[in-house]
């Protein structure tokens, strides 16, 4: 009898960071499922890349920042995998999906905090909380994080907090979850060169160059740098580690 392939759900999955994790996590033979915010062409373009593989895949669209929304989404998650896969139940959750803020403490406003404390914090919190009755036993759960949440740039008050929140969270689930056999660690990059917040750290060549001259390795991360850091996480390789966080910068700010 044929082993059934593990699936993984990456939210955010559409581009950047999430389009490498769930190619890297094709790769590795999983079956993934990806969100997409807005732009389901590019959501349809990673599926067909997984499907390219070998692998089985969809997207779904979602609003990580709308926890009102979740039962729906569950629903039509849990039906989509039962037809395709024959089971409702996936194996990893990866909560990738987020969106950035560039604000000066002193000018950030209430308005925005809520917004990333939706996207970055009570979205992941409750994302999880109400995908864990179809998440495996023995499944894996991975919150990315950020370098901000170690180090500081101004600017970044709100982003970095609620990453540093995901943080605490993840190991409150590694010891809560552990009965289960369920891990959750974080990965952390630092800056990577995608679009993500408008492409500054990519297209700002002060900025990239700044970033690539305090760090070790000598240049800004790329996408190519993280997916497979998720992907290791999510395989047999990485059982043993729970509650941990990886930072993958290329040693910035050490």
């Amino acid at each position: 009898m044929a082993t059934k392939n593990k699936t993984a759900l990456v939210t955010g999955g559409s581009r950047g960071l999430g389009r490498n994790m769930a190619i890297a996590l094709a790769k590795k033979g999983t079956d993934v499922v990806i969100t997409y915010h807005s732009n389901e062409e590019a959501a349809d373009e990673v599926v067909a890349e997984i499907e390219a593989l070998g692998q089985k895949g969809f997207a779904l669209q979602l609003n990580t920042g709308k926890v009102k929304e979740f039962d729906a989404f569950i629903a039509q998650l849990t039906l989509s995998l039962q037809e395709k896969t024959g089971s409702p139940n996936f194996d990893f959750l990866i909560n990738n999906a987020g969106t950035a803020l560039y604000s000066p403490f002193t000018e950030t406003s209430e308005e925005q905090l809520d917004e990333m404390m939706d996207i970055h914090f009570k979205g992941v919190y409750m994302l999880t909380q109400k995908a864990l009755p179809y998440l495996n036993d023995g499944g894996r759960i991975v919150n990315i994080s950020s370098g901000l949440a170690r180090f500081t740039q101004p600017g970044s008050s709100a982003y970095g907090a609620m990453k540093s929140a995901v943080e605490s969270l993840t190991r409150y689930l590694a010891r809560e979850l552990g009965s289960r056999g369920i891990t959750a660690n974080v990965v952390a990059p630092g800056p990577i060169a995608t679009d993500f917040g408008g492409g500054r750290v990519r297209d700002t060549k002060e900025i990239n160059d700044y970033l690539s001259g305090i760090t070790p390795l000598g240049r800004v991360g790329l996408p190519d740098d993280i997916g497979g850091v998720v992907a290791f996480l999510c395989s047999e390789d990485a059982k043993w580690v729970n509650g941990q966080r990886i930072e993958a910068s290329g040693g910035i700010f050490i």
